[in-house]
């Protein structure tokens, strides 16, 4: 056995007991005890059994996104267990000390645990356990529409009031349910948009994962300004082992055949001009760039031929291109459209009150809309879902945004 497997074990081990003592003072029912018990050893086993099945030459699949999910109902709540029931023990160690210095007449060094410490426990911890299922039950295929109007005083007169809608992250190797992904499709035709746009990450590694789904993404009406894509980090097959280099490259050139399949132009590094009545706006697709992610987005190649003055919507699949090389550009990108982050597929939004999720210590630009000096990016939540096979209070987008003429407004 691995030291990262004995770590992980010890790890669970502590986990476990912890949280068997927040259960074993919360009642004294055998029964419920045993039956703790014997469900917590079947997830821990399912979670190692699960793990040790990985095949670095397959990658993701269902029953590793199940793993993951599992691993998270078994750690996460029991997390916030230890935590309690170790401020618990802190708390009765200084206690038992100060006993042991005033009062040499007690029979015991520590106090028993207080029942009310371990309910609290318990019931805090059920928050994130009923929250994770819910997530792998409804929240993935929970689809929101969101609408954005975003104002520039140098768009041409007839885009004014030009409609994009957007998707990003389809990740079709996760789907399970073709319902829903039905559903989501007739929602994004239900929008009564100009022009469709879809920011990368097709599949989460092989070309076949979309071939179940092409004729339900091709049902996705024609626009009457085009359908157009770009790839993401998880279209170029880096993230698993190949038998050769060959099965790498012909993985690709299947993926970007994808896009073909499905009616979507894919932009590979390059630009090209919308044209509404006598007035043009630029749609520049770049191929993956991120700051510690692959890069291969060549923003000066794609802008070829292109003018500071000329207005430019942008396609680039990871945000952090925005601030590294996107905003401060001299051709001056007036909106970039970005996904990738998935808003961490868990996190908290309320409008107006909150927007979290632990991915914004690792992206300043995350979800939703950011503005600097006048230049936007928008970032889609995504549509689809990887590794952890739900979504909580981050959910897959839709997102529809309306360009109008006029001062810029945050």
């Amino acid at each position: 056995m691995s030291a990262r497997w004995i770590i992980l074990f010890v790890i669970i081990a502590i986990i476990e007991i912890y949280a068997f003592q927040a259960v074993k003072t919360f009642t004294k029912v055998r029964w419920v005890k045993l039956t703790y018990i014997i469900i917590s050893v079947l997830a821990v086993a399912f979670v190692f059994y699960g793990f040790s099945k990985f095949d670095r030459g397959v990658g993701q699949t269902q029953m590793f996104m199940m793993t993951i999910g599992v691993m998270l109902l078994v750690i996460v709540p029991k997390l916030l267990i230890t935590f309690i029931m170790l401020l618990e023990d802190t708390l009765r160690l200084m206690l038992g000390t100060k006993n042991y210095f005033t009062n040499y007449g007690n029979d015991t060094f520590l106090p028993e645990r207080r029942k009310f410490i371990s309910q609290v426990a318990l019931g805090i911890a059920a928050v994130p356990f009923i929250s994770l299922i819910y997530g792998m039950t409804i929240g993935k295929y929970n689809y929101k529409v969101l609408r954005q109007t975003l104002f520039f005083d140098d768009l041409p007169d007839a885009f004014d009031g030009f409609k994009i809608t957007q998707i990003s992250d389809i990740h079709s190797g996760s789907f399970d349910n073709p319902e829903k992904i039905s559903y989501a499709v007739d929602l994004i035709n239900e929008q009564e948009s100009d022009l469709l746009l879809f920011t990368g990450d097709i599949v989460n590694t092989h070309a076949t994962e979309m071939h179940p789904w092409i004729d339900t993404f091709k049902k996705i009406k024609n626009y009457e300004f085009g359908k157009f894509s770009i790839l993401g980090n998880h279209d170029y097959g880096e993230y698993v082992d190949w038998k050769s280099e060959e099965a790498k490259n012909k993985n690709f050139e299947d993926i970007k055949d994808l896009h073909q399949q499905i009616d979507f132009k894919l932009m590979l590094n390059e630009n090209t001009k919308i044209k509404k009545g006598n007035d043009e706006i630029a749609l520049v697709g770049v191929e993956n760039w991120g700051v510690k992610f692959k890069k291969v987005g060549d923003l000066n190649k794609a802008s070829e031929n292109l003018n500071k003055e000329d207005f430019k919507i942008l396609m680039s699949h990871d945000p952090s291109h925005w601030d590294a090389e996107v905003k401060d550009h001299p051709k001056n990108f007036h909106l970039t459209l970005s996904g990738h982050t998935h808003g961490f597929q868990f996190g908290i939004e309320i409008p107006g009150i909150i927007k979290w999720s632990p991915v914004e210590y690792v992206y300043k630009q995350w979800a939703g809309l950011y503005e600097n000096v006048g230049k936007y990016i928008y970032v889609n939540r995504g549509f689809g879902f990887h590794a952890y096979p739900g979504r909580v209070g981050i959910m897959p987008e839709i997102t529809v945004i309306e360009l109008k003429k006029g001062k810029n407004v945050v």
